[in-house]
Order: structure tokens, then sequence, then C-alpha cells
């Protein structure tokens, strides 16, 4: 049995590619630009190609760590979608010493 197809993107085309998973072939590159593709997981949602601040906050959550693989309690969960909401998890991260990476998936800041 085959398994599924997961997303990799590349952030300066913001494009995003569905292809197979293999643990052998590691090392992805962009068909348009030759650039390294970076592997997001298989409940990956990208944002439009225009949406600049969108691919701003996509890249600061894929740099952080995050990824979005489903789970067995209900996909990857939140992820802040516009530079104004990452940088209000990252403040949150700062005040609190919370990791980066868990501050920026949290649904609420406080």
């Amino acid at each position: 049995m085959s398994h599924g197809k997961t997303a990799f993107v590349c952030l300066p085309c913001h494009a995003s590619y569905k292809q197979p998973y293999d643990r052998d072939r590691p090392d992805r590159v962009c068909p348009r630009c030759a650039g390294p593709l970076i592997h997001v997981g298989s409940a990956f949602a990208p944002p439009r190609r225009r949406d600049a601040a969108g691919w701003r906050a996509l890249s600061v959550l894929l740099h952080a760590g995050v990824r979005f693989h489903k789970s067995c309690c209900g996909g990857p969960g939140y992820r802040p979608r516009s530079p104004r909401e990452v940088k209000e998890r990252m403040a949150y991260a700062e005040a609190t010493g919370e990791p980066y990476a868990r501050a920026l998936v949290r649904a609420e800041v406080a």
C-alpha cells in the first residue's frame, strides 16, 4: 500500500506542492526556482499565492519548527495567519518564557 502525499513549500515562490514522502530522498527542489523545498506535513493548507502577509506569517512558523501533520485528535490545530497574530504570540513567548513554537500554535494568548 502506498502512502499518501504530503506538502512541501517554497517560501520565495509562495508555492506549495503535494508529493509522495520518501525518507531516502529528503532534499527536494522547487520546480520553479530550483531552491530547497520545506516539508510541512500532510495537513497543510497554504495561503493564497498573492497573500504576502500570510506567507510572511508562515515563514516565521516554519523557521520556528512548526509543521502541519495530522493527529488523531482533530488535525493540525491552530496557526496564526497574519503577521499581527504572529507578533502577539512572539510577545507572549518573550513575556512568559514559553518556547516560540508552542506559543505560535497556541489558540489564545492571555
